[in-house]
């Protein structure tokens, strides 16, 4: 798309006006973080926080002026709550009420699927986990909150762009009998997402309240690596069931794992296992094993830290193959013990989750 520039953004956006203010959004300051990348356009509008739940149609107002520009693909526009001028009290975590749960009605329990580092094999854990639950016959869906670094449509081998019954929400992707959403789905491969924390949260959100995920027995979401901003405010604002850490052995990895385990016992989401990924490798020619980033680190940790252990995955380049193509192990290679290991981790977290669900911490400033 040759010629758009963000002063043409801008210009249709200085048609939407703010129902409660009369004026222009960009008069007003509220647009920001604009991105143009091959017909597809990015952008904030700043709220405040308490006029945010009821300026979703201001939002989609401010999609609908875009799209109306030449040769644009694609429009993501997300609310932004600005920061209150007052300094206030660190916010305390309290019991919510049912309408956290208005959030993604219908899903019985959501899992967090997290690692205090990248590079981990978080996401192949997290999407083998999925099917894993779908292959005990549960209805799964599977968030990939990474905004920055997207991977499950190419690890579940799915391509296009979710449709939309009545222009407003989203019809999740699907493949291998488990529902799929990812920003992957709505901006190319290649696209870089520099966005700011909030930003971020509030594209999670429309992710979980904007998508007819219809009757889940289990949501897995597939957090960004780290303890930041982005995953503490999904600890936080999002009714997780449970989580479930991901590490390598070795200590580097297991100190950073220790991190986010403690991330989740702060805003109270109970912590159900730890997964020992890259455990080992097994040459396929010789049989023989190699322990690359030691050994039985995390499961020591999880012993020292009570947690349940919930099991090792080696280093193989079968794993490594199947994820890349599309074709995730536990679908692809059914028989393999390590399709056993996912599907019995899987089968221990159901059990889990049928006790742990809970409401999301409400946050209070007093």
């Amino acid at each position: 798309m040759s010629g758009l520039r963000e002063q043409d953004v801008l210009a249709a956006l200085r048609q939407v006006i703010d129902p409660d203010k009369g004026k222009d959004i960009v008069g007003l300051g509220m647009v920001s973080g604009v991105q143009l990348r091959d017909g597809h356009v990015g952008f904030a509008i700043e709220v405040e926080a308490q006029r945010g739940p009821k300026l979703e149609p201001l939002r989609k107002a401010a999609e609908k002026a875009v799209e109306a520009l030449s040769g644009v693909l694609s429009v993501t526009a997300v609310l932004t709550a600005q920061k209150p001028s007052a300094p206030a009290r660190p916010p305390q975590p309290h019991a919510q009420g049912a309408g956290a749960k208005a959030l993604v009605p219908g899903v019985r329990s959501i899992l967090a699927v997290a690692s205090g580092k990248g590079g981990v094999g978080k996401s192949t854990v997290a999407a083998n986990l999925a099917l894993g639950f779908a292959a005990h016959g549960l209805k799964v869906g599977l968030l990939d909150a990474d905004i920055y670094g997207p991977s499950m449509p190419r690890m579940l081998g799915i391509a296009g762009r979710p449709g939309s019954r009545d222009g407003k929400v989203l019809q999740p992707m699907s493949n291998y009998g488990i529902k799929c959403m990812s920003m992957g789905f709505l901006v190319p491969e290649d696209t870089p997402m520099i966005w700011r924390g909030p930003m971020v949260m509030s594209a999670l959100q429309q992710m979980l309240r904007d998508v007819e995920w219809g009757e889940l027995d289990v949501m897995v979401v597939d957090l960004p690596p780290g303890t930041g901003d982005a995953q503490l405010t999904m600890a936080q604002q999002v009714p997780l069931s449970g989580a479930v850490i991901v590490s390598t052995p070795q200590d580097i990895a297991l100190l950073d794992a220790r991190k986010g385990l403690n991330m989740f016992r702060k805003v109270d989401v109970p912590v159900l296992g730890i997964v020992e990924n890259m455990s080992y490798f097994r040459c396929p020619h010789c049989g023989g094993r190699t322990d690359i980033f030691s050994h039985g680190g995390a499961r020591r940790e999880a012993e020292r830290l009570g947690v349940e252990f919930l099991g090792e995955v080696p280093l193989d380049i079968l794993i490594r193959e199947t994820s890349d193509e599309g074709r995730p192990i536990v679908v692809s290679h059914p028989d393999s013990e390590h399709a056993e290991v996912f599907r019995g981790m899987a089968a221990r977290l159901a059990d889990k989750l049928g006790s742990a669900r809970r409401q999301a911490p409400r946050i209070v400033v007093e």
